[in-house]
């Protein structure tokens, strides 16, 4: 099972260049639970760089650059399929 229904999409966060960003995301109940990913413009988010972590739903990008700025998607994924929520804009001034 799968729902469709977010039970929180990420909200638009405004961040100076070197500060702490954070995105929040709960995605529909499912069984089994859904895990979380993100996507950046499109691309799913390489949590290779050390400055990103992702937490249950939570993105945290430890010191934002201006080439973070962007469009985020959180996504919920089980074996019924994968669910896509709202878009969020990272603004980096």
């Amino acid at each position: 099972v799968l729902r469709d229904d977010f039970r929180q999409n990420p909200s638009d966060v405004m961040v100076a260049v070197g500060e702490p960003a954070v995105m929040e995301c709960q995605p529909p109940r499912g069984h089994p639970e859904p895990t979380i990913s993100w996507k950046k413009d499109g691309t799913s988010l390489d949590d290779k760089d050390e400055r990103i972590t992702i937490r249950g739903g939570k993105l945290m990008i430890t010191y934002t650059r201006k080439s973070d700025a962007g469009k985020y998607v959180c996504v919920g994924t089980n074996m019924v399929g994968e669910r896509e929520s709202e878009v969020a804009e990272l603004t980096v001034l």
